[in-house]
Formats: structure tokens, sequence, C-alpha cells
């Protein structure tokens, strides 16, 4: 029993370096995708929320037109998307293959996935808070940016939380297009090669991430409602 555990933990020391070297692709990726997510998809969410029926720009084209191509981008599977992505992903980089490469799809779905849920937030903020900076004279960015960003702020961080979460999962599929990552590691070593031992611990690493994203997010999200 004793030989079994050691051979185990001296099978995990030996495969640590690449372990660590998926851990910083899988990081690079997320990272890449956050960024979109949060420079992209906060004013994709806040147009859809801002020109659909009802809103304080209302525009049915332009709103339809957004949410067609949300929906669009939403109902692909991650894996065809890379691959019907690759002629942009060449286009934008030069190559569709590497950890960057692999971020540019997981960029597309981060900024609908992570608009879908800024637009979620905002239509949760009160409408009352709303009339009111109107009937004071308050702007259209001053509404924006003072009012229900503020007003939405807790569930935009939840939201994020949760969309963290979502892309750490969509990037375990990257390996499909030499991206690496933890999840491609998984793969190589756990199903390829029956190393079932290395494939354990990589779970555990990944679950002890997402618990982490999961507890800091919430507590943030927590701390910064004032409601």
């Amino acid at each position: 029993m004793l030989e079994a555990i050691n051979a185990v933990l001296d099978n995990v020391a030996h495969r640590m370096p690449e372990l660590l070297v998926s851990l910083s692709e899988t990081f690079l990726m997320v990272g890449i995708a956050l960024g979109a997510a949060i420079l992209v998809g906060i004013p994709v969410g806040t147009l859809l929320y801002l020109t659909r029926k009802g809103g304080l720009v209302e525009r049915p084209r332009l709103f339809a037109l957004f949410d067609i191509l949300v929906n669009v981008v939403r109902s692909f599977p991650f894996m065809i998307l890379i691959v019907a992505l690759i002629p942009v992903t060449r286009f934008l980089l030069g190559t569709s293959l590497g950890t960057v490469a692999a971020s540019v799809p997981l960029s597309i779905v981060a900024i609908v996935y992570y608009g879908r849920l800024v637009e979620q937030s905002l239509l949760d903020v009160d409408r009352g808070v709303i009339t009111a900076a109107v009937s004071m004279g308050a702007t259209l960015p001053e509404i924006v940016f003072k009012v229900l960003l503020v007003e939405a702020r807790s569930g935009i961080v939840y939201g994020l939380t949760i969309a963290t979460i979502s892309f750490l999962s969509f990037s375990t599929l990257a390996g499909a297009v030499g991206g690496g990552g933890i999840g491609d590691f998984a793969i190589r070593y756990g199903y390829f090669r029956f190393e079932t031992d290395t494939m354990v611990f990589t779970i555990v690493v990944i679950v002890l991430l997402v618990q982490l994203i999961q507890f800091s997010g919430s507590r943030l999200s927590r701390v910064i409602d004032k409601r």
C-alpha cells in the first residue's frame, strides 16, 4: 500500500512542472477572456438593456440585431465555435494555433455570455430609482454610470463570478487548437496515457480553483451590495 502511494506521489511530482505550465496557459486564456468580457461585455449588456422595448433609448431594430447575434453565438457548442472561427483567428493573429489563438473564440463567447448576464443584472434594478433620476434631469450617461451600473454592481460582480467559472470550463477544450491549459493536460495524461493518478490530482486542482473563484466572487458581491 505504501509503495503504491509513493508511486502515485512520484508520478504527480514528475508531472508537476508541466502542470504548472498548463495552469499558466489556463490563467492566460481566462484572463484574456475576462478582460474582453469586462471591456466589451458590459457595454453590450448595457446596450441591450437601453434599447429593448420600454428602455431608456428604445431602438427595436438595434435591440433585435444585438439580441440575435448574442443568441446565435451562445447557441454554438464551444468546440464548433473554435473551428468556425479559425479563419478569423488566423486573420487577427496570423495563426490559429496556440494559447493566445484559443483566447479569440473564448473571448467572443465571454463577451456575449457576460453581456447577457449584465443585461439581466440591469433589469433587476428598481425602476423607481431610474424614474427618480430621470425626473431630476439626469442625462443618459449619468443614469448609466451613476445609477444603473452602481445599483447593479453586486449582480454584475456575481455574474462575472459565474462567467469566470464557465470560461475555465470552456478553456479545457483549448487543446483542440494547441492552446494547452489544465484541461488539456488532464486529457493528455489521464485519458490518452491512462495516468489516473495524474488526472485525479488535476481534477482536484480544478475543483479548488472553482471553489476559490466562487468564494471570492460571492464574498465581494455581498460586500459591495448596499441594498
